[in-house]
């Protein structure tokens, strides 16, 4: 295994190279044309489309007309795939106007009055608190570039998100939050100043007069859009006025009766930027590369040691213990047996609730084979940024169809721990881990569809996934498993005996729950700094970019598990501790529960979530998470364990 660790990494690096030399940026380019250039394929209107709002300081999103903003046209909405459908995402098209090259100034977009004679006026306003009370933030989205905002962070350095906020709230002890503090003019005591006014800018690349561009050298191509929300308090919709020195629109905690209007502001400006390059200025905001080299070789350190220490059992201590047991066969005068050849007779003998086990591994293979071919496909770039909802959609979809997979090791695994009941194993293994896992999540749906969320699955998704589950990944699984109950049984080096040997009494060191806490804190130490960009992803809503960088790390988790159960398992082998078969499973499976710790430790130490059903889908998806998690891991420890075993003592003379 040491020789193959600098090809291993090898090979990751260039993948993380790749995902540079074929990142997808998008879909194909597109050219805008001014009113008076209009040509073929070359439009002058520009859609600008809405998304969900989501917050910091809550699971749950809302769908943009949940709020009481100024909607357009539902006609034009883009199909989400089934990845932006289960992430919450619904794309609108906007009121808002935009015309390639034509700046605008202090436009009117619509007047929302509230009247405290009119009942439904009251929990519209209150919504709209509630949202900025929350940091509720807006998503846009213009040539299928996410419009930006970008201000100075407290290091003094500009960072551009993805999204920008609704409005702001002042507390009543006058503490300013979130984007209050920003400006001045945001300072009175109990008060929501909403941002009814956007200036947005937006950069192209005039392609009149690129030298590269070969096609009719017409019009633009978006670059960048950026966007500075404001709250004004406009006199009337016949009397704007967009100024910086506009006072500020204060709505009180206690008001009914308000107007407000909704205004927006248009710039454009040129730019040298190369449409293949937009992405690197939201990109280069996101956490910077040498904090993840420093992951990786905190994590090739940790295999470093591991694959050492192996090395250094299997290439001295092991094979002296080959080499010993196999002279004293050959010796006339009969000696006790001693070590891990003592236990030759029990070894291979089927563990306890074999069925689940069998269950266990099956599934995790499935996970393991499904994470592995995305994060190919992520790292060669088909699932960029820009293609949004991807990543689920290719993870489901493969999740699907190794349902094969999952029959197939279950089978042949049951069989060789010579189960009958074999109907169980197939039923088990179709519905026993899909069941779960559909079950959580839709109870977890059920929450969100009272709460109004767009995160809620419809129901015609909802039907489309149980479709999935029944008619797709099910029969795979029942064709894994006949191809899997139609081959032998995996042949074991040595024989079984027909009584079980007593396994003395074991050390501290040597027990289940020190193994496992030792087997599964390696692996761990390698994927916690990756994994607090991945919870950022999820919960902070940042992008996550740097499949190659995963891969690697993917990689090297699945090597440190691997070695460390490896390690535990000759350790308790010598010890004269048959029962490997669970604990193999467990000790690298273990790892999840350090992940689960650390998922607290996010949700109190990172986010500020609040509310009773945040807190609720927060730990409901960190379960599915962690589940999954365990399963993969620990089917990776189990396979790895269960090749040493059969090469230790194939290697052996036994009577």
């Amino acid at each position: 295994m040491v020789p193959q660790l600098p090809l291993i990494a090898i090979g990751a690096l260039l993948c993380v190279w790749s995902a540079q030399a074929f990142y997808l940026p998008g879909l194909a380019p597109v050219n805008f044309c001014m009113d008076n250039q209009k040509r073929p394929n070359c439009p002058s209107n520009i859609t600008l489309f809405v998304n969900k709002l989501d917050s910091d300081q809550s699971v749950i999103p809302y769908e943009y007309h949940s709020f009481d903003f100024c909607v357009g046209s539902e006609n034009e909405s883009p199909v989400e795939n089934l990845g932006q459908v289960l992430f919450g995402e619904r794309i609108r098209p906007s009121p808002y106007r935009v015309s390639f090259n034509e700046t605008t100034h202090c436009k009117l977009l619509c007047d929302r009055k509230y009247s405290s004679s009119k009942p439904d006026d009251e929990p519209k306003l209150r919504l709209l608190q509630r949202g900025m009370k929350l940091n509720y933030q807006h998503h846009w989205i213009i040539d299928n570039m996410p419009v930006t905002f970008c201000f100075m962070n407290q290091q003094n350095d500009q960072v551009c998100t993805t999204g920008f906020p609704m409005g702001c709230y002042v507390t009543p002890e006058g503490r300013p939050k979130d984007a209050c503090v920003v400006d001045e003019k945001y300072r009175l005591a109990d008060n929501y100043y909403i941002f009814n006014h956007v200036d947005i800018k937006i950069e192209y690349r005039d392609m009149t007069h690129d030298p590269n561009f070969l096609e009719d050298k017409v019009g633009g191509r978006i670059i960048s859009i950026k966007v500075q929300p404001r709250s004004i308090q406009h006199q009337s919709a016949e009397s704007l006025d967009c100024s910086p020195q506009a006072p500020a629109l204060a709505i009180k905690a206690g008001e009914k009766d308000k107007e407000i209007i909704y205004t927006y502001s248009i710039m454009w400006e040129k730019t040298d930027v190369k449409w293949s390059s937009r992405w690197d200025y939201i990109l280069s905001s996101m956490p910077h590369t040498n904090i993840q080299w420093f992951s990786i070789l905190n994590s090739l350190v940790i295999v470093l040691f591991l694959t050492g220490m192996v090395g250094m059992i299997l290439m001295r201590t092991l094979h002296r213990d080959i080499a010993r047991y196999n002279q004293l066969e050959n010796d006339e005068d009969a000696q006790e047996e001693f070590g891990w050849k003592l236990v030759h007779g029990d070894v291979f003998r089927s563990p306890r609730n074999a069925l689940f086990l069998s269950v266990f591994v099956g599934t995790g293979a499935q996970i393991l084979l499904m994470v592995s071919v995305t994060l190919v496909f992520a790292c060669l770039g088909f699932l960029s940024p820009a293609n949004r909802g991807s990543l689920m959609t290719f993870a489901l979809v493969f999740y699907v169809l190794f349902g094969s997979v999952a029959g197939y090791v279950s089978a042949r695994l049951y069989k060789t721990f010579r189960g009958l009941a074999w109907k169980t194993n197939v039923l088990l293994t179709s519905f026993l881990i899909p069941g779960i896992l559909f079950g959580v999540f839709f109870i977890t749906n059920l929450m969100l569809w009272a709460k109004g969320s767009s995160a809620a699955v419809p129901f015609g998704t909802l039907v489309a996934l149980l479709s999935l589950w029944l008619f797709v990944s099910i029969p795979l699984t029942f064709v894994g498993s006949f191809f899997g109950f139609r081959k032998p049984a995996l042949e074991h080096p040595v024989r079984t005996n027909q009584i079980p040997r007593q396994v003395p009494e074991q050390t501290l060191y040597t027990k289940p729950l020190p193994g496992m806490l030792m087997g599964g804190i390696l692996p761990f130490g390698c994927i916690f700094i990756q994994l607090f960009f991945i919870l950022n992803s999820i919960w902070a809503h940042q992008i996550y970019y740097m499949f190659g960088f995963l891969l690697l790390v993917f990689v090297i988790l699945i090597i440190t598990c691997s070695e460390a159960t490896i390690l535990l398992c000759y350790f308790h082998l010598c010890a004269e501790d048959y029962h490997w078969w669970w604990r193999s499973f467990f000790t690298s499976g273990f790892t999840a529960v350090y992940l689960f710790v650390y998922c607290i430790h996010y949700f109190v130490a990172k986010l500020t979530i609040t509310g009773t059903i945040s807190t609720i889908l927060y730990f409901s998806y960190t379960a599915i998470f962690v589940f999954l998690f365990f399963l993969m891991t620990g089917t990776i420890g189990f396979l790895a364990t269960f090749y040493f075993v059969q090469k230790i003592y194939a290697s052996v003379k036994v009577d």
